[in-house]
């Protein structure tokens, strides 16, 4: 297929993105650069911007994730369906409360970022390193490659969103990792791009360790 009948597979009202649509480690779509996709933005991109995170919320729901055979993700990137758009989509859900008694209570907001990024770009970023704890995954990646994947701490992030309206926002801790991943993808980078090879585990001076 090429990439209009990819796109156009994609956001028909009936498809659900599953794992057969993501590519893997190998297709060349995942180490070239998307293009930025033009404003005011088609309903073809604003639908795939949906399609994107309607993947998510079905990959993080115990239910539909085990009868669609999805894995979990965060994040996804239109690199990864195979297209050459500087779309993503991040869904980042919160982590339960707990109450006086030690139980678990569902937290106020569900989402700690639930966003569809167009053309999103790193304007600035932290001098402090930062790699999540126990390494990064990716859904176009089925093998683990363990190590910490050194990323910005902290960084400022400038996109439109599917309103076509321009926003620049502020990310630290997890939120900026992974909105830092799947930036990465639309440059055609990999997140073991990031890691040491040579001593996976290594801590740099000064990087935090986000849990």
């Amino acid at each position: 297929m090429n990439r209009d009948e990819i796109q156009a597979k994609l956001i028909k009202p009936s498809h659900m993105i599953n794992m057969e649509d993501i590519i893997r480690e190998g297709y060349p779509t995942l180490r070239e650069v998307a293009q930025e996709v033009t404003l005011p933005l088609s309903d073809e991109d604003i639908i795939l911007g949906e399609k994107m995170m309607q993947f998510l919320q079905n990959s993080q729901d115990p239910v539909m994730a085990e009868k669609m055979g999805l894995r979990g993700g965060v994040g996804l990137a239109a690199n990864q369906l195979g297209l050459l758009k500087k779309v993503i989509a991040v869904l980042i859900p919160n982590e339960p409360e707990i109450d006086e008694d030690g139980n678990e209570i569902a937290p106020k907001e569900a989402y700690k970022m639930r966003e569809i990024m167009y053309n999103a770009k790193v304007v600035s970023h932290s001098v402090q390193d930062a790699a999540v704890e126990g390494g990064e995954g990716c859904l176009s990646v089925d093998r683990e490659i363990p190590g910490y994947v050194v990323r910005h701490a902290r960084v400022t992030v400038e996109y439109y969103n599917k309103e076509g309206e321009k926003k620049k926002i502020r990310l630290k801790d997890f939120p900026a990792i992974c909105v830092q991943h799947e930036i990465d993808h639309t440059n055609g980078v990999m997140f073991y791009d990031h890691i040491n090879m040579n001593d996976p585990w290594e801590i740099k001076d000064g990087m935090i360790i986000v849990k």
